[in-house]
């Protein structure tokens, strides 16, 4: 048996809310709890949580029932409501998959739910008028899956019963195998001794060669699993959230580059919080310097005019990279340090300096070579980590360098306890 949770405004999609909970219903083994966070009551018997419930019973104190509010700070609220409330189902067991249907508004409000309670992995469908265009606000480093309408959710018709019918079939039988997956989990009774070790690593273009060698050393030899993650920005965000969630249990960290971005305004940036869960966590984690030595711009006429006669180059031709500075490489040092003596286990962190170059072009005789640069990061690295308890490895080697890789990856090993397969 299966459960789906169905997000929706009641008071204005209720026909199509209806139907998408029978689509549902007629998977075989799934049944479904309809959540109303419309801003109007709606009274309807299919309704399992009504808007009235959501106020008073999940307002976080607050009784009051959101009348005369505006409409955005209506929608927060109710959002927050209804996150208490899937909360408290998923600790309960009770669902298995969510879905939703409808407009800016709702896709707003359900995505908030979604990636604010549930963990990845944990099904999460969106019909959506907004599946269409710019969906990096809606699902943002989860795993929210959006399937475009196509005419609005605004009465039946044949597309649209089409589409909901889809829908529904997908996330019962998500949620179907969700519920065998946590079934079978629950059940394992296999020993400590036989289970992998969640190895979290981050990679780019430039530093690819890299990860594959510590990649393959690790699984080839050791009872390890890695999840590799681009570092992309959103990739650095989705690394960060699953070390909240539990669900990586040590982090090879070689490529910090989102850093770059985030202070130089890139538009790969990560956001302020990169570095964070591992170091709160207090995981084993190595760190090193993975294309430190370049911002991330669009096409090369997106680059912003303050640019002009820096060292750049053209990875292709949506991807320009600008070379950081001697000046920039001290401020992204001094980030990293500073990040990294928060952490609650300074023995469980490594720093590893690739000396011979930090990405593939900023090796020597690279485009990005630059040793005054390279030394101004290295410097603030030390300089920074000072006093920290914090191991600092330098390595004549590039960060692609096999012989570094696979260093690394026997740190790691050795921070864990890990024995050979």
């Amino acid at each position: 048996m299966a459960s789906v949770a169905i997000i929706g405004t009641c008071d204005t999609k209720l026909k199509e809310l209806l139907f998408l909970r029978d689509r549902i219903k007629e998977t075989s083994g799934v049944e479904t709890i309809l959540i109303d966070v419309g801003r109007d009551s709606c009274a309807n018997d299919a309704i399992t949580i009504s808007q009235a419930e959501l106020l008073s019973k999940h307002s976080n104190g607050d009784g009051t029932d959101g009348s005369g509010m505006a409409r955005g700070d209506f929608v927060s609220r109710m959002s927050g409501c209804a996150s208490r409330a899937v909360k408290d189902l998923y600790g309960k067991g009770l669902i298995h998959g969510i879905v939703s249907a409808g407009g800016s508004g709702g896709t707003a409000l359900a995505a908030a739910v979604m990636r604010d309670v549930l963990p990845v992995g944990f099904p999460k469908l969106i019909v959506s008028t907004m599946a269409s265009g710019d969906t990096r606000p809606v699902v943002g480093e989860t795993d929210i899956t959006l399937m475009h309408s196509v005419v609005d959710v605004a009465g039946l018709n044949p597309i649209l019963r089409d589409i909901l019918s889809n829908a529904g079939a997908a996330i019962a039988n998500a949620a179907l195998s969700y519920a065998a997956r946590q079934d079978r989990k629950a059940n394992d009774s296999a020993p400590e001794s036989m289970r992998k070790w969640r190895v979290g690593i981050t990679m780019f273009g430039v530093t690819t060669p890299g990860v594959d060698a510590i990649r393959d050393h690790l699984e080839s030899n050791y009872p390890v699993e890695t999840y590799v993650f681009h570092a992309t920005g959103t990739g650095g965000r989705a690394m960060e959230r699953l070390v909240r969630e539990g669900q990586l249990d040590a982090v090879i960290d070689l490529t910090t580059t989102e850093i770059c971005d985030y202070l130089f305004d890139g538009v790969l940036s990560a956001g302020e919080g990169r570095l964070g869960a591992a170091v709160e966590a207090g995981l084993p984690n190595i760190v090193s310097l993975g294309a430190l030595d370049m911002v991330n711009f669009g096409p090369r006429d997106t680059l912003p005019e303050k640019h002009k006669g820096r060292v750049i180059y053209e990875h292709n031709p949506n991807v320009t990279l600008l070379r950081t500075s001697p000046d920039e490489c001290r401020e992204i040092g001094e980030f990293i340090a500073k990040k990294l003596r928060k952490t609650i286990r300074s023995d469980m962190i490594q720093v590893w300096i690739p000396k011979g170059g930090v990405s593939m072009i900023a090796v020597p005789g690279g485009p990005f070579e630059d040793r005054e640069a390279d030394a101004a990061l290295f410097e603030a690295i030390r300089k920074g980590l000072s006093g920290s308890g914090i191991e600092i490895v330098e390595d004549e080697r590039h960060v692609n360098d096999e012989g570094f890789a696979r260093d690394i990856a026997e740190a790691l090993v050795a921070e864990l306890g890990v024995q050979k397969s």
